[in-house]
């Protein structure tokens, strides 16, 4: 069993506080703010973007496992996350943009390995209640 930890503090009101969240191994910290989360200020992150990291992450991870028991171990696997913040507030959307290296695999296999980790990798599990999860995917040579 893995245990992971991460803090968060926020100190005002709503549109004037601020706030920051590090991950308790010491490896990340970053401030965020009204104004980053819901106007798009610079300086900061947001819940959001760190849950795109996560789901990021951990598809890519996930998808290297599942070619690689195929026989087809990933030379790369880039993800981008694009999550959408709805009135609510909500999250209504994440996309995955998938750009990945994979010698002699072909496109059917590629793609079966793509919809099985979309299902089960960890965080997608965590992420089931999101209204709309889509990846689209390419491979490179």
């Amino acid at each position: 069993m893995t245990i992971s930890k991460a803090e968060a503090t926020w100190s005002g009101t709503l549109n004037e506080g601020k706030g920051s969240v590090k991950g308790l191994s010491g490896r990340f910290e970053a401030p965020f703010s009204y104004a980053t989360r819901f106007e798009g200020a610079s300086g900061g992150t947001t819940p959001e973007e760190m849950i795109g990291a996560a789901h990021a992450g951990c598809f890519s991870m996930f998808l290297a496992a599942q070619l690689s028991k195929a026989g087809h171990p990933p030379k790369s696997i880039n993800t981008t996350a694009t999550v959408t913040l709805d009135a609510g507030p909500l999250i209504t959307k994440i996309e995955l943009d998938v750009l990945a290296s994979v010698p002699g695999v072909d496109a059917r296999v590629f793609q079966e390995k793509v919809d099985f980790s979309i299902k089960n990798c960890p965080i997608s599990k965590a992420l089931a209640s999101v209204p709309s999860v889509t990846v689209n995917t390419k491979l490179s040579p």
